[in-house]
Formats: structure tokens, sequence, C-alpha cells
């Protein structure tokens, strides 16, 4: 009797372990995971979108105008006859807003 007894609490316990992981599990995705995708969709549309004349700034920090886009790399105008090209992925959009609005 005192087997059965011992055995049905486990089996509580078990279920309500199994709960809190799968809660912990709803909370991880619904406050990392979710945030982060849309963070990556966010940073995508923004890089098919720029285009000839937008103000960017790069993560390492380069501030320029676009002079010309290709496939995957962008040619930014940091001064007066001085470009350098770059890879389109380095382009922040958080950075590049920042240096938009303060415009």
């Amino acid at each position: 009797m005192l087997a059965l007894l011992l055995q049905a609490a486990g089996g509580s316990a078990m279920t309500g372990n199994l709960v809190l992981i799968g809660g912990i599990i709803v909370i991880f995705y619904f406050f990392m995971i979710r945030p982060q995708q849309k963070k990556q969709k966010d940073q995508k549309k923004f890089l098919d979108e720029i285009k000839k004349g937008d103000m960017a700034v790069t993560m390492g920090g380069i501030h320029g105008k676009i002079a010309a886009i290709e496939d995957d790399t962008v040619l930014l105008d940091v001064d007066k006859g001085t470009k350098i090209k770059i890879e389109k992925s380095s382009i922040s959009l958080e950075a590049s807003k920042k240096y938009a609005d303060k415009k």
C-alpha cells in the first residue's frame, strides 16, 4: 500500500516537473528566440531596401554615403573622393537609423 502511494506521489511530481520545464521553454522562446528572429528579419529587410544616396554606418563605426550597390558589396563614400568597398552585411541597422535621426 505504501509503495503505491509513493509511486502515485512520484508520478504527480514528475508531471509537475514537466510542466515547469515546459513553462521555462515557453518563456525562453518568447523572451530570447522570438525577439532575435524579429531583429534578424528587420536587418535583412533593411539591407534589401538600401539604395544609392542613403547614409549608412558599418558595424565597425565607419560613416558614409552609399555610392553604389552590387550583389553583396556596397561602395561607401566616406569622404570627398574616398570610397571603400564593404560587404553589405556589415552595415548596421541600429547605428544607421541613429545616424539618420541625428541629421
